[in-house]
């Protein structure tokens, strides 16, 4: 069990802290100030589309592929950003043009797609995402599945103002 110790000086000061934050105004968490942009990955880019599709799904779906968008430098989340996503999947190819789609990031700045079981190619199960609006940096990434028997896969982008 712990000890709390409260006296004087540790309430003098927990009560200024709080005055001090109510009088900023300040009422929404603090974002980091540094966060470094996310870098291209090496092989990212291999077949991607230009202008794919803003889909409901790719495909017969079975698969999640998810993520968030925020903003280099204060982390904020990006609302209403384009994210193409394609892959090697049960029914097609990366390189097929109904492999790929694209959607928007809700106001949290997340992202979210169903699309085929993701299989390997040359021997990894990889997904392919790419932002690439134009108001960011183009990023593209290639995130490698764990286990081929995975059903959902991460990415996550941190965007540099162009």
């Amino acid at each position: 069990m712990s000890n709390i110790l409260l006296n004087r000086r540790s309430f003098v000061a927990a009560s200024g802290a709080a005055v001090a934050l109510g009088a900023s105004g300040l009422r929404l968490p603090a974002f980091a100030q540094s966060l470094a942009p996310t870098p291209s990955m090496r092989g990212g880019s291999n077949n991607y589309l230009p202008g794919a599709a803003i889909v409901e799904r790719i495909g017969g779906g079975g698969f999640w592929m998810s993520g968030t968008v925020r903003r280099a430098g204060d982390g904020a989340p990006l609302a209403g950003q384009r994210i193409q996503i394609w892959a090697h999947t049960t029914e097609g190819h990366e390189r097929d043009p109904h492999s790929h789609g694209a959607t928007l990031t809700d106001k949290d700045g997340r992202f979210r797609l169903e699309m085929p079981q993701i299989v390997p190619a040359f021997g990894q199960a990889h997904g392919h995402l790419a932002y690439d609006s134009g108001a960011f940096e183009t990023v593209f990434l290639r995130p490698l599945m764990s286990s081929a028997k995975d059903t959902s896969l991460e990415a996550h982008f941190v965007l540099k103002p162009v």
